[in-house]
């Protein structure tokens, strides 16, 4: 099947489930793979508009669970008492606090769909990128409790493996994972991180 086919597919198939985007396929893909999101979980979505990962993150965790999303782009309301969206930057000194603030307990998983604006220059992008994903690893060690997990945007390129690393510093397992749903010649990839460590 040609990647048009494909990205037709996972298109159609999210307007007809009612996903904001195709991206919501490549989460439930980990989230089947993995277990990566359960019921009654406390979860975390970073750069999270247009909203799909927060569609399929509440549909996961039920009404006993909570969604809170973060992004710099405004993010059409879900309309679900248990998902709150706070329109900021991830990247701003106070937002630790700020999503402190509004969790009911550690999170149990960080996601983290965070990506530059791209240059169309490939080192360029692959080292914006990279800075996004320690961003978000900062924020899982902060914010996820004992045993939490991850899920966070990368990028294929020279400073992969020093990232993974870092991962694998802070969990107790971490792989690099390619959804489906993401195009073949893409560099983009996430690293799946199970088991945080604390202490």
């Amino acid at each position: 099947m040609t990647w048009r086919a494909r990205g037709d597919h996972y298109y159609r198939l999210a307007r007809e489930r009612g996903y904001r985007s195709r991206a919501a396929f490549k989460l439930l893909e980990a989230v089947r793979a993995f277990r990566l999101i359960r019921p009654g979980d406390v979860v975390i979505d970073l750069g999270c508009a247009p909203g799909s990962w927060l569609q399929v993150a509440r549909e996961v965790v039920g009404p006993s669970g909570f969604v809170i999303g973060i992004d710099i782009r405004p993010v059409e309301p879900l309309n679900y008492e248990n998902v709150k969206v706070i329109q900021a930057d991830a990247l701003s000194e106070g937002i630790l606090a700020i999503i402190s603030s509004e969790l009911p307990r550690e999170a149990d998983v960080l996601l983290s769909d965070m990506a530059p604006s791209l240059t169309g220059i490939r080192e360029l992008d692959h080292a914006r990128q990279v800075e996004l994903s320690l961003a978000a690893l900062r924020l899982a060690r902060a914010l996820l409790r004992p045993g939490g997990r991850a899920f966070v945007k990368a990028s294929q390129g020279n400073s992969l493996p020093r990232l993974l690393s870092a991962f694998k510093r802070a969990f107790r397992t971490a792989r690099c994972f390619k959804p489906k749903a993401s195009r073949p010649e893409s560099p983009e990839i996430y690293i799946v991180a199970l088991g945080l460590r604390k202490g």
